[in-house]
């Protein structure tokens, strides 16, 4: 072995030696006391070894998805997204040590940390998974939620805690970290598939009324508004019929009400925006019962058009 050789074997040696000795595995060796002019004071060297120490969330990112571009929360209208809480967390007895990680995912303003779960704005996750170690005492772990459609718009809180194997006698041996994100706004709506009116003849109505059930698929209280056309967009119709004529989008009427007379209904129009149904505001979901309103539907034949009629209604989720 040459002198460069020997050199660079001496600093790896001693480089272990201070790693080993920062995680308390060997002791410090004992200096010697330092005595003053005839003994009139004696400096004493003082010793502990830190057998454990309180384990670190270093930090902590909110992800729609599991990569490294932290954003803001859509959620999926009627159905669950995968919100990700991604935490780096500290433990100077070596990562491996870490005993247990979990989360919490709340909605600051209707909720907090130790609230009971409720899919509109408070989840839990009392295991959360190692996913990489970063170096000796440091790992990457990831915590999950399936956050449903009607969580809270607004400003959530993702508070992650981690322990180690240490049980304290007089203090609570965990550590935490938090951040937070925003939930946007989301108006959303479903309706139930059609609305066949039927046999009807010409000069006639359609009865009884047909009913188009609407629910709430956001997280918002929502309006609706209603948009009539027979083949394109804006073309003045509510119906194209296969043999002759067409029927105008004013003689198909709808109402929140159920049976009023046909007159009292409101007209629907092919102007774009549509119209509004009156008396008609649907509330967000708060819990695991589906909010669903009904419209009611009445058609009224003029006397020249003939055979099968199909025509379309643009059913809009708008800001109450």
């Amino acid at each position: 072995m040459n002198k460069y050789s020997k050199i660079i074997a001496g600093v790896l040696a001693l480089a272990l030696i201070l790693f080993i000795l920062s995680l308390g595995i060997l002791p410090v060796s004992k200096a010697a006391n330092i005595v003053g002019t005839n003994y009139k004071n004696v400096t004493v060297q003082t010793f502990v070894n830190i057998t454990h120490s309180k384990p670190d969330v270093l930090n902590v990112t909110i992800y729609e998805a599991l990569n490294f571009s932290a954003k803001n929360i859509t959620v999926n209208a009627g159905s669950t997204k995968t919100i990700y809480c991604n935490a780096t967390l500290r433990n100077w007895q070596g990562y491996n040590d870490i005993t247990s990680v979990n989360a919490t995912l709340w909605h600051v303003a209707t909720s907090s940390n130790n609230a009971s779960d409720s899919f509109a704005n408070h989840y839990t996750n009392s295991s959360c998974i190692l996913n990489s170690s970063l170096s000796a005492v440091t790992a990457w772990y990831v915590c999950s939620f399936d956050v449903h459609y009607y969580a809270n718009n607004g400003t959530w809180l993702c508070n992650v805690t981690v322990s180690n194997s240490y049980t304290a006698t007089n203090s609570n041996f965990t550590g935490s970290g938090f951040a937070t994100t925003t939930f946007y706004p989301v108006y959303a709506l479903n309706v139930t598939d059609g609305i066949d009116y039927g046999g009807v003849a010409v000069e006639d109505y359609s009865n009884p009324d047909r009913t188009a059930n609407v629910s709430n698929l956001g997280n918002m209280n929502i309006n609706i508004t209603v948009e009539g056309y027979g083949v394109k967009r804006n073309d003045g119709l509510a119906m194209n019929c296969t043999l002759s004529g067409n029927i105008t989008v004013d003689n198909e009427r709808f109402s929140s009400v159920s049976s009023q007379a046909y007159n009292l209904k409101t007209a629907l129009t092919s102007i774009a925006g549509g119209v509004s149904i009156p008396a008609l505001t649907l509330p967000k979901q708060s819990n695991s019962t589906p909010i669903i309103n009904s419209t009611y539907w009445q058609l009224y034949i003029p006397p020249n058009p003939a055979g099968n009629c199909t025509g379309y209604v643009i059913f809009t989720a708008i800001v109450p």
